[in-house]
């Protein structure tokens, strides 16, 4: 046992510190960015933000509308290869999604057969397991990479450098970084296993870039200033789960209650995930996610523009044309306190 006694931060333990900017206004921020992802020689342009890979938030739906705005959805590991194929063809759609799977034999079928279908339309693959850390999900993301040369891999989940290395050295273009910050995560508190989400940006962003690697920040953001100080600590794409739940483009039940609607969310470890898609939970192991009840929210455009402009200001603020330079021109300052909540829950919608 041993103790690591350097300061770890999370995004609640941060805030951005203003710069000079001769910016007029933030329509002159550009949030595009180009990528040439080092294993597969892709070229990726847009912007890196992406819904994450949970059946009630990366939906085909999600997909055609956060495509209007240059964003990607990690689509979820439910829809059968037929339904993946149908959509991938359409038009435009394979610059805007990963097809994600497993680290199962079944899974890599899966990836054979969805690539001989569609060979062009395959360019995402996402593998994701809770569990970075296993010697057999390297070994399946170098099996994935050795059969797809090509293809664009983003791999996690980790939270330290090593792990971020091995991964990219293994064949992943991406590596996911998060380890229990999700809104609809237990892992921490079932496990006592995690890593401040901020620090571990920070950390596996510098392993990652020293080998021409990128890394998808996962978890975590609440608000638009988090996806902010994601990209200011590094990240390349930032994943958000909670924060596109409870839309009309999100899966889910709509329920009503005492006259306001909600929708169902949950994790994809929680019991009513495994219960919807695995038959229940396996003696072997204990729920880490758990179900919540989201405010109804409408479309998802209205969330998109407010995602974007708050990082566009927060670009404006630091003096930073381009979403790029956002994290060369990042100073944080610890705080005790982020905002003044004396009238939180009061709001009037007006």
């Amino acid at each position: 046992m041993r103790i690591e006694q350097d300061l770890k931060l999370d995004f609640k333990d941060v805030l951005i510190r203003p710069k000079r900017s001769t910016l007029k206004s933030r329509k002159q921020v550009d949030l595009m960015r180009d990528f040439t992802f080092r294993n597969s020689g892709q070229i990726y342009s847009g912007v890196p933000i992406i819904a994450a890979n949970m059946d009630t938030v990366g939906t085909m739906d999600m997909t055609r509308a956060l495509a209007k705005h240059g964003m990607m959805v990690a689509l979820h590991k439910y829809y059968t290869t037929d339904e993946l194929a149908d959509f991938l063809a359409e038009e435009g759609m394979p610059n805007h999604a990963f097809a994600s799977f497993g680290v199962t034999e079944n899974d890599f079928e899966r990836i054979e057969a969805l690539s001989k279908r569609l060979s062009n339309h395959v360019q995402y693959i996402c593998m994701d397991v809770a569990n970075g850390y296993t010697e057999a999900f390297v070994d399946a993301v170098k099996r994935v990479r050795d059969t797809f040369p090509t293809k664009t891999i983003m791999a996690g989940n980790v939270v330290t450098g090593e792990m971020t290395e091995e991964l990219i050295l293994s064949g992943a273009d991406i590596v996911k970084v998060g380890i229990g910050p999700g809104s609809v995560c237990t892992t921490r508190k079932m496990t006592g296993v995690g890593y401040p989400q901020l620090s571990a940006i920070i950390e596996c962003a510098d392993a990652a870039h020293g080998l021409g690697g990128h890394v998808c920040a996962d978890g975590g953001c609440t608000v638009p200033g988090d996806i902010a100080k994601a990209f200011g600590a590094g990240a390349d794409f930032v994943m958000l789960g909670g924060m596109l739940a409870g839309h009309d483009e999100s899966a889910g039940e709509l329920v009503e209650e005492n006259g306001r609607k909600f929708k169902r969310f949950y994790g994809m470890s929680s019991a009513e995930a495994m219960n919807t898609h695995h038959g229940g939970v396996a003696s072997y192991r204990a729920p880490e996610g758990k179900s919540v009840n989201v405010p109804y929210k409408g479309a998802v455009e209205m969330t998109a523009q407010e995602i974007l402009g708050g990082v566009r200001s927060a670009c404006t603020y630091v003096g930073a044309q381009r979403l790029k330079e956002l994290s060369k021109r990042t100073t944080f300052v610890r705080v005790s306190q982020q905002i003044n909540n004396i009238f939180t829950g009061m709001e009037t919608g007006l």
